[in-house]
Protein backbone atom coordinates (compact mmCIF):
# COMPACT_ATOMS: atom_id res chain seq x y z
CA UNK A 1 0.00 0.00 0.00
CA UNK A 2 1.71 3.50 -0.64
CA UNK A 3 1.78 6.30 0.88
CA UNK A 4 2.82 9.28 -0.32
CA UNK A 5 6.37 10.49 1.57
CA UNK A 6 8.20 12.58 -0.80
CA UNK A 7 7.60 14.50 -4.52
CA UNK A 8 10.27 14.39 -6.69
CA UNK A 9 11.12 18.37 -7.74
CA UNK A 10 14.01 19.84 -10.13
CA UNK A 11 16.98 21.82 -8.51
CA UNK A 12 19.65 22.14 -11.26
CA UNK A 13 18.53 20.93 -14.72
CA UNK A 14 21.18 20.31 -17.54
CA UNK A 15 21.18 24.03 -19.11
CA UNK A 16 21.85 25.72 -16.04
CA UNK A 17 25.67 22.99 -15.58
CA UNK A 18 27.01 22.01 -18.84
CA UNK A 19 24.93 24.53 -21.64
CA UNK A 20 25.03 22.39 -24.98
CA UNK A 21 28.42 20.69 -23.66
CA UNK A 22 26.85 16.86 -24.77
CA UNK A 23 29.88 15.65 -22.84
CA UNK A 24 29.35 16.92 -19.38
CA UNK A 25 28.18 14.14 -16.82
CA UNK A 26 27.83 14.84 -12.91
CA UNK A 27 30.63 13.02 -11.02
CA UNK A 28 29.00 13.69 -7.40
CA UNK A 29 27.36 16.69 -5.13
CA UNK A 30 27.69 17.87 -1.99
CA UNK A 31 25.17 20.29 -0.37
CA UNK A 32 25.71 22.04 3.05
CA UNK A 33 22.87 24.28 4.18
CA UNK A 34 22.34 26.15 0.98
CA UNK A 35 25.26 25.64 -1.22
CA UNK A 36 25.22 23.61 -4.00
CA UNK A 37 28.33 21.65 -5.27
CA UNK A 38 28.99 19.57 -7.95
CA UNK A 39 31.78 18.20 -9.41
CA UNK A 40 32.09 16.78 -13.33
CA UNK A 41 34.16 14.31 -15.89
CA UNK A 42 35.93 17.53 -17.09
CA UNK A 43 37.20 18.38 -13.84
CA UNK A 44 35.07 21.18 -12.51
CA UNK A 45 33.72 22.32 -9.47
CA UNK A 46 30.13 24.32 -9.71
CA UNK A 47 28.93 26.12 -6.92
CA UNK A 48 25.08 27.01 -6.90
CA UNK A 49 22.61 28.58 -3.93
CA UNK A 50 19.39 26.87 -3.39
CA UNK A 51 16.27 28.86 -1.76
CA UNK A 52 13.36 26.62 -1.47
CA UNK A 53 10.35 28.33 -1.82
CA UNK A 54 6.97 26.88 -0.77
CA UNK A 55 4.02 28.55 -2.38
CA UNK A 56 0.57 29.55 -0.96
CA UNK A 57 -1.00 26.03 -2.07
CA UNK A 58 1.96 24.30 -0.51
CA UNK A 59 4.03 23.33 -3.60
CA UNK A 60 7.66 23.21 -3.05
CA UNK A 61 10.21 24.91 -5.71
CA UNK A 62 13.79 25.51 -5.23
CA UNK A 63 15.05 28.74 -6.76
CA UNK A 64 18.96 28.09 -8.15
CA UNK A 65 21.55 30.35 -8.62
CA UNK A 66 25.04 29.51 -10.01
CA UNK A 67 27.62 31.12 -7.99
CA UNK A 68 30.58 30.27 -9.87
CA UNK A 69 32.92 27.79 -11.44
CA UNK A 70 36.20 26.40 -10.90
CA UNK A 71 38.12 24.29 -13.33
CA UNK A 72 40.65 22.16 -11.48
CA UNK A 73 43.56 22.27 -13.95
CA UNK A 74 43.41 18.27 -14.57
CA UNK A 75 42.24 15.62 -17.36
CA UNK A 76 40.47 13.61 -14.52
CA UNK A 77 37.18 13.77 -13.12
CA UNK A 78 36.16 15.16 -9.77
CA UNK A 79 34.68 12.23 -7.85
CA UNK A 80 34.08 13.17 -4.37
CA UNK A 81 33.51 16.32 -2.33
CA UNK A 82 32.38 17.05 1.23
CA UNK A 83 31.96 20.21 2.63
CA UNK A 84 33.54 21.06 6.46
CA UNK A 85 31.07 24.37 6.96
CA UNK A 86 33.16 24.78 9.92
CA UNK A 87 36.35 25.79 8.21
CA UNK A 88 34.73 26.88 5.44
CA UNK A 89 36.82 24.27 3.17
CA UNK A 90 35.15 22.24 0.24
CA UNK A 91 37.89 18.83 0.15
CA UNK A 92 38.13 17.80 -3.62
CA UNK A 93 38.85 14.04 -3.85
CA UNK A 94 40.57 14.20 -7.83
CA UNK A 95 43.43 11.86 -9.43
CA UNK A 96 43.60 10.07 -5.81
CA UNK A 97 44.36 13.54 -3.97
CA UNK A 98 42.09 15.17 -1.84
CA UNK A 99 42.76 18.99 -2.14
CA UNK A 100 41.17 21.77 0.14
CA UNK A 101 39.41 24.79 -1.44
CA UNK A 102 37.83 27.48 -0.01
CA UNK A 103 33.85 27.01 0.32
CA UNK A 104 33.35 30.24 -1.41
CA UNK A 105 36.11 31.28 -3.92
CA UNK A 106 36.82 27.59 -4.36
CA UNK A 107 40.40 28.77 -4.38
CA UNK A 108 42.83 25.86 -3.54
CA UNK A 109 44.19 26.96 0.70
CA UNK A 110 47.48 29.06 -0.18
CA UNK A 111 49.89 26.20 1.88
CA UNK A 112 48.93 23.62 -0.62
CA UNK A 113 47.66 20.97 2.08
CA UNK A 114 46.55 18.01 0.37
CA UNK A 115 46.04 13.94 1.00
CA UNK A 116 47.61 12.01 -1.35
CA UNK A 117 46.62 8.32 -2.26
CA UNK A 118 43.15 8.62 -1.74
CA UNK A 119 41.09 6.02 -3.33
CA UNK A 120 37.78 7.30 -1.56
CA UNK A 121 37.27 9.38 1.51
CA UNK A 122 34.60 10.14 4.27
CA UNK A 123 34.05 12.56 7.27
CA UNK A 124 33.90 11.42 10.56
CA UNK A 125 30.23 13.12 11.78
CA UNK A 126 31.07 11.97 15.72
CA UNK A 127 34.74 12.94 16.19
CA UNK A 128 37.34 11.85 18.75
CA UNK A 129 39.26 14.70 18.61
CA UNK A 130 37.26 17.29 20.42
CA UNK A 131 38.73 20.17 18.10
CA UNK A 132 35.88 22.15 16.55
CA UNK A 133 38.39 23.57 14.28
CA UNK A 134 39.30 20.17 12.41
CA UNK A 135 37.46 17.51 10.74
CA UNK A 136 38.35 14.02 10.54
CA UNK A 137 38.92 12.35 6.99
CA UNK A 138 39.32 8.84 6.68
CA UNK A 139 40.96 7.32 3.55
CA UNK A 140 40.87 4.50 1.84
CA UNK A 141 44.46 4.33 0.26
CA UNK A 142 46.09 3.27 -2.57
CA UNK A 143 48.15 1.12 -0.54
CA UNK A 144 46.50 -2.34 -0.36
CA UNK A 145 44.63 -2.78 2.84
CA UNK A 146 44.82 0.26 3.88
CA UNK A 147 43.01 2.86 5.80
CA UNK A 148 44.50 6.19 6.95
CA UNK A 149 43.00 8.47 9.36
CA UNK A 150 43.66 12.30 9.47
CA UNK A 151 42.92 15.27 11.06
CA UNK A 152 42.30 18.33 8.75
CA UNK A 153 42.53 22.08 9.65
CA UNK A 154 42.11 24.90 7.55
CA UNK A 155 45.19 25.20 6.20
CA UNK A 156 47.23 21.83 6.90
CA UNK A 157 46.47 17.94 7.20
CA UNK A 158 48.21 15.49 10.00
CA UNK A 159 47.87 11.71 9.73
CA UNK A 160 46.83 10.52 13.06
CA UNK A 161 46.39 6.73 12.42
CA UNK A 162 47.14 4.13 9.74
CA UNK A 163 45.01 0.99 9.83
CA UNK A 164 45.72 -2.29 8.08
CA UNK A 165 42.80 -4.64 6.88
CA UNK A 166 41.85 -7.96 6.25
CA UNK A 167 40.95 -7.70 3.06
CA UNK A 168 41.36 -4.71 0.29
CA UNK A 169 38.71 -2.28 1.38
CA UNK A 170 36.11 -0.97 -0.57
CA UNK A 171 33.70 1.50 0.62
CA UNK A 172 33.84 2.85 4.44
CA UNK A 173 31.88 4.63 7.17
CA UNK A 174 33.14 6.23 10.43
CA UNK A 175 31.36 6.74 13.68
CA UNK A 176 33.77 7.37 16.39
CA UNK A 177 36.66 5.16 16.48
CA UNK A 178 34.81 2.67 14.59
CA UNK A 179 34.98 2.15 10.77
CA UNK A 180 32.50 -0.01 9.26
CA UNK A 181 34.20 -1.43 6.12
CA UNK A 182 32.99 -3.07 3.04
CA UNK A 183 35.82 -5.31 2.28
CA UNK A 184 36.21 -7.82 -0.88
CA UNK A 185 34.07 -10.32 0.71
CA UNK A 186 32.93 -9.05 3.92
CA UNK A 187 31.53 -6.15 6.10
CA UNK A 188 33.09 -5.98 9.12
CA UNK A 189 33.48 -3.09 11.65
CA UNK A 190 36.58 -2.28 13.08
CA UNK A 191 38.06 -0.16 16.59
CA UNK A 192 40.83 1.55 14.55
CA UNK A 193 42.04 2.77 17.76
CA UNK A 194 42.12 -0.48 19.84
CA UNK A 195 42.31 -2.91 16.00
CA UNK A 196 39.70 -5.16 17.38
CA UNK A 197 37.27 -6.17 14.83
CA UNK A 198 34.06 -8.16 13.89
CA UNK A 199 32.57 -9.68 10.98
CA UNK A 200 28.93 -8.44 10.40
CA UNK A 201 27.77 -10.93 7.32
CA UNK A 202 29.28 -12.19 3.55
CA UNK A 203 28.93 -9.98 0.77
CA UNK A 204 30.68 -10.48 -2.59
CA UNK A 205 31.47 -6.78 -3.93
CA UNK A 206 32.77 -7.89 -7.44
CA UNK A 207 29.39 -9.11 -8.41
CA UNK A 208 27.27 -5.95 -7.01
CA UNK A 209 28.44 -1.96 -5.33
CA UNK A 210 28.47 -2.08 -1.57
CA UNK A 211 26.90 0.10 0.58
CA UNK A 212 28.04 1.83 3.77
CA UNK A 213 26.06 4.46 5.35
CA UNK A 214 26.27 5.84 8.94
CA UNK A 215 22.49 6.47 10.04
CA UNK A 216 22.72 7.80 13.54
CA UNK A 217 25.36 7.33 16.67
CA UNK A 218 27.08 3.84 16.34
CA UNK A 219 24.66 2.71 13.81
CA UNK A 220 25.45 2.08 9.93
CA UNK A 221 22.70 0.68 7.08
CA UNK A 222 24.30 -1.81 4.96
CA UNK A 223 23.37 -3.37 1.58
CA UNK A 224 23.29 -6.80 2.47
CA UNK A 225 22.31 -10.20 0.69
CA UNK A 226 19.53 -11.25 -1.18
CA UNK A 227 18.33 -7.22 -1.76
CA UNK A 228 18.24 -6.86 1.95
CA UNK A 229 19.01 -3.45 3.66
CA UNK A 230 20.84 -4.37 6.99
CA UNK A 231 21.22 -2.28 10.09
CA UNK A 232 24.17 -3.20 12.30
CA UNK A 233 25.42 -0.82 15.36
CA UNK A 234 29.21 -1.00 16.55
CA UNK A 235 28.87 -4.15 18.51
CA UNK A 236 27.86 -6.20 15.21
CA UNK A 237 24.01 -6.40 15.92
CA UNK A 238 20.78 -5.51 14.38
CA UNK A 239 18.59 -3.72 16.46
CA UNK A 240 16.04 -3.12 13.57
CA UNK A 241 14.74 -5.67 11.32
CA UNK A 242 16.09 -5.13 7.85
CA UNK A 243 14.00 -3.57 4.50
CA UNK A 244 13.93 -5.29 1.62
CA UNK A 245 15.04 -3.83 -1.76
CA UNK A 246 16.04 -4.53 -4.95
CA UNK A 247 19.17 -7.10 -5.90
CA UNK A 248 20.68 -3.87 -7.54
CA UNK A 249 20.24 -1.15 -5.24
CA UNK A 250 23.04 2.06 -6.42
CA UNK A 251 22.80 4.25 -3.01
CA UNK A 252 20.60 4.55 0.25
CA UNK A 253 19.51 7.18 2.20
CA UNK A 254 18.31 8.07 5.60
CA UNK A 255 15.27 10.80 6.00
CA UNK A 256 13.18 9.53 9.54
CA UNK A 257 11.29 7.65 9.98
CA UNK A 258 12.09 6.30 6.05
CA UNK A 259 15.03 4.52 4.05
CA UNK A 260 15.17 5.47 0.18
CA UNK A 261 16.78 3.37 -2.10
CA UNK A 262 18.06 4.06 -5.60
CA UNK A 263 18.09 1.64 -8.57
CA UNK A 264 18.49 1.32 -12.30
CA UNK A 265 14.35 2.29 -12.65
CA UNK A 266 13.14 3.98 -9.44
CA UNK A 267 13.18 5.73 -5.79
CA UNK A 268 12.09 3.21 -3.11
CA UNK A 269 10.82 4.61 0.18
CA UNK A 270 10.23 2.41 2.93
CA UNK A 271 9.31 2.93 6.39
CA UNK A 272 11.65 1.94 9.50
CA UNK A 273 9.04 1.71 11.74
CA UNK A 274 7.42 -1.17 10.50
CA UNK A 275 9.87 -2.29 6.90
CA UNK A 276 7.22 -1.41 4.64
CA UNK A 277 7.56 -0.43 0.93
CA UNK A 278 5.73 3.11 1.23
CA UNK A 279 6.51 4.87 -2.28
CA UNK A 280 7.79 3.89 -5.28
CA UNK A 281 8.51 6.93 -7.96
CA UNK A 282 10.12 6.14 -11.20
CA UNK A 283 13.72 7.59 -11.68
CA UNK A 284 15.66 6.46 -15.27
CA UNK A 285 19.17 6.71 -15.06
CA UNK A 286 20.07 7.98 -11.76
CA UNK A 287 23.55 7.36 -10.70
CA UNK A 288 23.76 9.31 -7.31
CA UNK A 289 21.28 9.52 -3.96
CA UNK A 290 22.65 11.23 -0.54
CA UNK A 291 20.89 12.82 2.46
CA UNK A 292 22.61 16.02 3.33
CA UNK A 293 21.16 17.38 7.00
CA UNK A 294 17.75 16.21 6.00
CA UNK A 295 17.38 16.68 2.93
CA UNK A 296 17.23 13.88 0.10
CA UNK A 297 19.52 14.73 -3.64
CA UNK A 298 19.19 12.06 -6.13
CA UNK A 299 21.40 12.76 -9.85
CA UNK A 300 21.32 11.26 -13.20
CA UNK A 301 24.32 12.23 -15.33
CA UNK A 302 22.87 15.43 -16.66
CA UNK A 303 20.56 16.69 -13.68
CA UNK A 304 19.65 17.42 -9.85
CA UNK A 305 16.75 16.45 -8.03
CA UNK A 306 15.54 17.00 -3.97
CA UNK A 307 12.93 14.55 -2.56
CA UNK A 308 10.95 16.93 -1.08
CA UNK A 309 9.14 15.05 2.71
CA UNK A 310 5.24 15.94 2.43
CA UNK A 311 4.86 16.80 6.02
CA UNK A 312 4.16 13.94 8.78
CA UNK A 313 1.26 15.42 9.52
CA UNK A 314 -0.38 15.15 6.19
CA UNK A 315 0.77 11.61 5.75
CA UNK A 316 -0.63 10.18 8.80
CA UNK A 317 -4.33 12.18 7.75
CA UNK A 318 -3.80 10.43 4.02
CA UNK A 319 -3.58 7.37 6.03
CA UNK A 320 -6.17 7.63 8.16
CA UNK A 321 -8.43 8.62 5.22
CA UNK A 322 -7.96 5.73 3.63
CA UNK A 323 -8.52 3.47 7.18
CA UNK A 324 -4.74 2.23 7.39
CA UNK A 325 -5.17 2.85 11.17
CA UNK A 326 -2.41 0.77 12.32
CA UNK A 327 -0.28 2.13 9.57
CA UNK A 328 -1.39 6.28 10.42
CA UNK A 329 -0.36 4.84 15.02
CA UNK A 330 2.74 3.47 13.99
CA UNK A 331 4.36 6.94 12.02
CA UNK A 332 2.15 8.84 14.76
CA UNK A 333 4.69 7.38 17.38
CA UNK A 334 7.44 7.11 15.11
CA UNK A 335 6.82 11.29 14.49
CA UNK A 336 7.49 11.90 18.09
CA UNK A 337 11.37 12.53 17.50
CA UNK A 338 10.78 15.09 14.65
CA UNK A 339 7.66 17.56 16.92
CA UNK A 340 8.11 19.30 19.87
CA UNK A 341 6.36 17.42 22.30
CA UNK A 342 3.62 19.80 23.63
CA UNK A 343 2.82 20.21 19.68
CA UNK A 344 3.12 15.78 19.66
CA UNK A 345 0.79 15.33 22.34
CA UNK A 346 -1.97 17.49 21.19
CA UNK A 347 -1.51 15.53 17.84
CA UNK A 348 -1.21 12.50 18.87
CA UNK A 349 -4.77 12.82 21.18
CA UNK A 350 -6.09 14.04 18.01
CA UNK A 351 -5.46 10.55 15.79
CA UNK A 352 -5.91 8.00 18.35
CA UNK A 353 -9.59 10.07 18.43
CA UNK A 354 -10.02 10.34 14.67
CA UNK A 355 -8.46 6.15 14.23
CA UNK A 356 -11.11 5.24 17.52
CA UNK A 357 -14.27 6.86 15.45
CA UNK A 358 -12.54 4.91 11.94
CA UNK A 359 -12.65 1.84 14.72
CA UNK A 360 -16.54 2.31 15.62
CA UNK A 361 -17.47 2.76 12.44
CA UNK A 362 -16.07 -0.24 11.25
CA UNK A 363 -17.71 -2.07 14.57
CA UNK A 364 -14.76 -2.91 15.84
CA UNK A 365 -15.99 -1.93 19.15
CA UNK A 366 -12.93 -2.92 21.78
CA UNK A 367 -10.26 -1.35 19.55
CA UNK A 368 -12.12 2.03 19.57
CA UNK A 369 -12.68 1.91 22.97
CA UNK A 370 -8.81 1.24 23.63
CA UNK A 371 -7.98 4.16 21.61
CA UNK A 372 -10.76 6.57 23.36
CA UNK A 373 -9.71 5.49 26.16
Amino acid sequence: MSVKAFKLVSAVEREMLMGDKNYVNIECIECCGKNLYIGTNDCFIYHFLLDEKISTAGKTTFAVTKQLHKYLGLKKPVSELKAASALTRLLVLCDNTITLVNMMSLEPVPTGARIKGAVTFTLNENPVSGDPFCVEVCIISVKRRTIQMFMVFEDRVQIVKEVFTPEQPCAVAVDGYYLCLALTTQYIILNYNTGVSQDLFPYCSDEKRPIVKRIGRQEFLLAGPGGLGMFATVDGISQRAPVHWSENVIGAALCFPYVVALDEEFITVHSMLDQQQKQTLPFKEGHILQDFEGKVIVATNKGVYILVPLPLEKQIQDLLASHRVEEALVLAKGARRNIPKEKFQVMYKRILQQAGFIQFAQLQFLEAKELFR
